[in-house]
């Protein structure tokens, strides 16, 4: 059995290759520079190479994605659509990554795969219309919606605040956007999952429990021995080009029922990765 990773050498594409090839897969990755999905037959080529497509490609650039909304659509959305076809026709099987920010909500409530979806800026939005559009291929998928990852193979929030604590001491860090930092060696193993039990529908995965940017962070100095002044502001004083749903808190509750682990609390997944960071 072949599984195609499409952006297999991004963040999550990486750990989910790593864990493909232990758990007995042939594994092929596809990523630019040599494979540009925007591209006329890339798509069909990797569909007609892989058994089972996990896509992890995506247009990520929250802000710069405002003022480059047809690269964004382009990738999030109709590239997507486009592989649904392309996996209805051949019979194959998609696993396609998604996100919190397909959410605008602003309550404590948790979001679960049937709360009202309301994205608040052009990556959202356009990742939403990515979903849809797959839902109407006919293709046989399922979607994982996850959120605030970080890993050993690329740029997130975690490495991006050990960077910033490098240069200044005092750091302005959000405390009304709530979530659960999640680690992408835990999304490959729920992905996995999704594989072997050739799960279809739409789910949703984050690490247990909940906390604010600004709590997460205070969190990683700690555990890394800096010590920084952090300032907690609203969203509204840290003013970026996109907005950011304050609310992204997961219910988990239905890809619980088959995950061969058990999710463990953001805290002691962040403590286990701290340990191997370098600071």
């Amino acid at each position: 059995m072949k599984i195609g990773i499409v952006g297999g050498n991004g963040m999550l594409g990486c750990d989910v290759h790593a864990l493909s090839v232990s758990s007995g897969y042939e594994v092929i990755s596809y990523d630019l520079p040599m494979y540009d999905i925007t591209k006329a037959g890339t798509l069909e080529l990797i569909v007609d190479t892989a058994d089972i497509i996990i896509n992890c490609a995506a247009y990520t650039a929250v802000d710069k994605a405002e003022s480059e909304q047809k690269k964004c659509y382009e990738i999030n959305s109709r590239c997507v659509e486009k592989l649904g076809f392309l996996v209805a026709e051949r019979r194959k099987y998609l696993v396609h990554i998604s996100t919190d920010f397909v959410f605008g909500d602003d309550t404590d409530i948790p979001l679960n795969e049937n709360s009202k979806v309301n994205p608040l800026g052009v990556y959202g939005k356009s990742k939403l219309e990515g979903e849809l559009a797959l839902q109407k291929t006919g293709a046989f998928f399922s979607i994982l919606r996850t959120q605030w990852t970080y890993g050993v193979n690329g740029d997130n929030f975690v490495s991006k605040i050990i960077k910033a604590a490098k240069i200044d001491d005092t750091l302005k860090i959000v405390n009304d956007q709530i979530g659960s930092p999640t680690p992408t060696a835990a999304v490959s193993k729920a992905i996995m999952a999704l594989v072997k039990n050739r799960q279809e529908g739409l789910f949703h995965f984050a690490s247990k429990g909940y906390a604010s940017r600004c709590e997460v962070a205070m969190f990683v100095f700690n555990e890394i021995g800096l010590s920084k002044n952090i300032i907690p502001c609203s969203s509204e004083e840290f003013i970026t080009p996109a907005k950011r749903p304050k609310n992204s808190r997961f219910d988990c509750s239905k890809i619980d029922k088959f995950l061969p682990f058990e999710r463990l609390v953001w805290q002691a997944y962040l403590k286990e990765f701290l340990k191997f960071y370098k600071v």
